[in-house]
């Protein structure tokens, strides 16, 4: 069983990028073992039969491939996970492994709790050592709630908060010999703050810690942090790789062979595979097949998809720089924006050249701007949109809007929004599938009537 799936991934990682998001590691063979199902089937069972006792020995000593209970494993689960590592792995030379979870806040967990259980629950212990970690402040507001009131507040674990993310001198003065990871989403949410991810792995690395980068909003048709030189990614797989919004799913993708000053090594050689196996299990964040379904589907369509939405953002983000109503736009595809040139970089749509016969540039389809004025003229031009949704969410083939200051970062308070910059009167917009100049003219409706 092993070495079938074996082949077929190695068969997968010879394929372009549509060819993966479409059909995974999911081929005849395996389809003719579930009945001739063309799709990959969903197994709503949440246990395992075995065959006898040495059989459900060897399962649950993860001797052979097994799932034996959904809150460890399911068939269904296996096949994102297959999925999502070859995309994520898509021009990286080593190899992949993926964990799917609940949720994306419980994607975020998983990749970061583990280089910090060592530690005593309050802070520092009898030698005085208190655990860090160095975090680009730009973060949505979920994983700022996560690493400065569960693991600051609650454990004593120390977060050193980067205010600009592209000065490499910041990180710098920011780690000791008691950091444990580098941490930074790309583009952020809500700033859509960049950094740079190569000299950031370098960085890393020097020190034996990982760089863990959150590319939800990118996802990997157009970001693979993992060719650049990070060691995870986090996904919050509700966001942008499952546009529907069909569901809740994040993920985590790591490369084999992690560094890490703490943990065993069997958590450095495959930490992707050892968060499932073991953390995953105990903590109990397991993703409902059903859900994992819903996320596959939505993959098949990844990369057009992100092209046709990130052409359209742009789009968008030039009229909106015009716009007398509008102060700042912040999106790393405009000129002279701070990250641009980072951004221009690293990020790349999956197998562009094919298509243009150059490679090509892409940045996402989330953009922010500030209303002219404060946060009431923020509320009047969020109250007129008439086709643009005002929901929390983001990544879905509808545009959605929303102010973060009273939503998604309203729990930070008023010192964590400055932290972070942002504003009273920023709305963050999610462009999606509906015609550009439909898009266009509600914002200008919007603008102009409130």
């Amino acid at each position: 069983m092993s070495a079938a799936e074996a082949e077929q991934r190695k068969r997968m990682r010879q394929m372009k990028f549509d060819t993966i998001a479409v059909n995974g590691i999911y081929g005849l063979q395996a389809a003719m073992a579930n009945q001739g199902s063309l799709n990959e089937p969903i197994y709503l069972s949440p246990a395992q039969v075995f065959e006898n006792s040495d059989h459900l020995e060897a399962a649950l000593a993860y001797l052979m491939p097994a799932w034996t209970y959904t809150r460890i494993a399911n068939p269904t689960l296996h096949y994102l996970e297959e999925t999502l590592a070859l995309l994520e792995g898509y021009g990286f030379d080593g190899e992949v492994s993926a964990c799917a979870t609940a949720s994306g806040n419980a994607a975020v967990f998983m990749a970061t709790n583990p280089f910090l259980v060592d530690y005593p629950a309050s802070p520092g212990d009898a030698s005085g050592v208190r655990p860090n970690f160095v975090s680009c402040a730009k973060l949505y507001g979920g994983s700022f709630m996560l690493f400065s009131q569960r693991y600051e507040a609650e454990r004593g674990v120390e977060v050193r908060w980067v205010r600009d993310p592209l000065d490499l001198e910041e990180w710098v003065g920011l780690i000791d010999e008691n950091t444990r990871f580098l941490y930074g989403e790309m583009p952020s949410n809500p700033s859509l703050a960049v950094f740079d991810i190569p000299a950031l792995a370098g960085l890393a690395h020097g020190q034996d810690i990982p760089l863990i980068v959150d590319a939800t909003v990118a996802t990997p048709a157009l970001l693979r942090p993992l060719s650049l030189g990070a060691d995870i990614v986090v996904h919050s797989a509700s966001k942008s790789l499952a546009s529907s919004g069909l569901a809740i799913a994040g993920a985590l993708v790591a490369r084999h062979g992690i560094p890490s000053r703490v943990g065993p090594e069997e958590m450095r050689q495959n930490f992707a595979t050892y968060v499932k196996l073991y953390p995953c299990r105990d903590y109990g964040p397991g993703l409902s097949p059903f859900n994992a379904l819903m996320v596959m589907n939505d993959l098949r369509t990844l990369r057009s998809r992100m092209d046709l939405l990130s052409r359209s953002t742009l789009q968008v983000a030039r009229f909106l720089m015009q716009h007398p109503q509008v102060e700042a736009v912040f999106y790393p595809g405009l000129e002279g924006q701070p990250g641009h040139e980072a951004a221009a970089r690293q990020m790349w749509l999956a197998d562009g050249e094919t298509d243009t016969g150059q490679p090509a540039n892409r940045y996402g389809h989330m953009l922010g701007f500030t209303v002219r004025g404060s946060l009431p003229a923020a509320r009047r031009v969020f109250d007129a949109f008439q086709l643009i949704w005002r929901a929390t969410d983001l990544g879905r083939i509808k545009s959605i809007a929303t102010i973060p200051s009273i939503s998604t970062h309203l729990q930070q308070g008023e010192a964590g929004r400055s932290l972070a910059e942002v504003p009273d009167n920023l709305i963050r917009l999610s462009v999606g599938g509906e015609h550009v100049s439909d898009i266009i003219a509600d914002l200008d409706q919007a603008l102009m009537s409130a």
